[in-house]
C-alpha cells in the first residue's frame, strides 16, 4: 500500500505559485511480507538439509540389510537346487562358455575298431572355435594356453583267487594323453595314470565275487600348446570300458 503526504510550502508564496510535491511512502506491511518470505526460504533450506541427513544416515543400514537378504536368497536357492558333483557336467558347462573349446564322447566297438573312438556331435559332445577331430586326434586351432582333460571309466568283473582267472584280482588300468608337435618333432606324454582293479577283497569293495568293480581315471591340467598340435589318448583294457554318456570323455578349451 502506498501513501502520499504533502510537504510544507512557503506560506508567503501566493496560491498560484504554490507547488505540491508528492512523496512516496512505503508501507510497513511490505517490509513484513518480505520478512516472512525470507523466513519461509530459510525454513525450506533447513528442511532439505534435515531430510538429506536422515536419508544418508539410514542408507547404509538399508544397503546392508538388502545385501543380507540377497545372500540369504542365493543360499536358499543353492540349497534347493540339486547339487552336481559330476566332473563331466562341470567341465562341459565350463568349456561351453569358452569361445574355443571341444568336448568329445568316447565310444568303443570291438567289432569295428580296437581303439577308443572319440566322437563329436553325439550326446553332450561339441566343437567350436576352429577345433577339428582328424584320425581320432584333436587338432589345436591356434597357439595359446589350454586346459586339457579326459576321463576313462572302467567296470571290471572281479574273480575269486581260487578261480582259474586269478589275473582279474589285480588288473592294471591305464589312461594316457599324448601330444605331437611339429616344434618337437616327436610325440610326448602330457598326462597318464594307472589304477589296479580288484585290488581289495570283494567284501571290502562292497561287491560280491563275479560282480562289477567300478572306477574312473581322470586326467586334467593346463598346457602351452601350438597351432597344429595333435592330441590323442591311449587306454588299455578297452573291453572293460564304460562308454555310456558322461562316463568316458576327452576335451580341450582355451584359457
Amino acid at each position: 500500500m502506498v501513501a502520499y503526504t504533502t510537504t510544507p510550502c512557503d506560506v508567503e508564496v501566493g496560491t498560484e505559485e504554490r507547488t505540491v510535491v508528492l512523496v512516496e511512502q512505503k508501507s510497513s506491511s511490505a517490509r513484513i511480507c518480505k520478512m516472512w518470505v525470507a523466513l519461509l526460504v530459510v525454513a525450506l533450506c533447513l528442511g532439505v538439509i534435515v531430510v538429506c541427513v536422515w536419508y544418508w544416515s539410514i542408507r547404509p543400514a538399508a544397503t546392508v540389510q538388502s545385501n543380507q537378504t540377497e545372500k540369504q536368497t542365493e543360499v536358499a536357492a543353492s540349497a534347493a537346487a540339486p547339487k552336481t558333483t559330476d566332473p563331466h557336467d562341470t567341465l562341459r558347462r565350463i568349456s561351453s562358455n569358452a569361445k574355443v573349446a571341444i568336448h568329445l564322447e568316447g565310444i568303443y566297438d570291438e567289432s569295428v575298431k580296437h581303439q577308443l573312438e572319440w566322437r563329436n556331435g553325439q550326446g553332450q559332445a561339441f566343437a567350436q572355435g576352429g577345433f577339428q577331430v582328424v584320425d581320432n586326434q584333436i587338432i589345436i586351432p591356434q597357439s595359446g594356453i589350454y586346459f586339457v582333460y579326459s576321463q576313462a571309466s572302467f567296470r571290471v568283473t572281479c574273480s575269486d583267487e581260487e578261480e582259474e582267472n586269478v589275473g582279474k584280482r589285480h588288473t592294471p588300468l591305464s589312461h594316457r594323453i599324448w601330444r605331437y608337435s611339429d616344434s618337437v618333432g616327436s610325440k610326448t606324454s602330457l598326462m597318464s595314470a594307472v589304477r589296479s582293479a580288484c585290488q581289495s577283497s570283494p567284501q571290502e569293495d562292497g561287491v560280491g565275487v563275479g560282480q562289477g568293480w567300478y572306477n574312473a581315471i581322470y586326467l586334467g591340467a593346463v598346457f602351452q600348446l601350438n597351432k597344429g598340435d595333435k592330441l590323442w589318448t591311449e587306454t588299455n583294457q578297452l573291453a572293460e570300458l564304460e562308454t555310456e554318456e558322461g562316463k568316458t570323455f576327452f576335451g580341450v578349451f582355451a584359457l
